[in-house]
């Protein structure tokens, strides 16, 4: 048997900067609990709506389809998304677009990319 001695291909990870805005998840990390009043507990965490798509092997989906979560609630969501959904009554994914829209960082972070593409 042949083994592949060879370093392997390191990833540029251009594609997770992309997806990156830290000052905008400490903005969600600023906003009350999602589920506010049902049971909260702990501090505030940003919690990455993994089924709006674009999660890949290593990959996160973007820091702009975070909602803000307490603790439990968070836990709670990584046990099962469509069943905190349910228990909650609320759209992960619409909720996620409403704070993307509100944030001051979104605009911010779209012209660092469109420089970045242009140059």
């Amino acid at each position: 048997m042949r083994i592949n001695t060879k370093p392997r291909r390191q990833n540029s990870h251009r594609a997770d900067e992309e997806r990156r805005c830290e000052p905008h998840k400490q903005w969600i990390r600023g906003r009350r609990c999602l589920t506010a009043g049902q049971g909260c507990g702990g501090k505030i965490e940003c919690a990455h709506v993994d089924h709006a798509g674009g999660k890949g092997m290593s990959l996160k989906v973007s820091d702009f389809a975070t909602v803000p979560l307490c603790q439990n609630h968070h836990r709670e969501y990584h046990r099962g998304a469509r069943t905190f959904e349910a228990a909650h009554s609320v759209d992960l994914i619409a909720a996620a677009a409403g704070y993307t829209a509100k944030s001051p960082h979104r605009l911010k972070h779209e012209r660092k990319l469109a420089a970045r593409v242009s140059a």
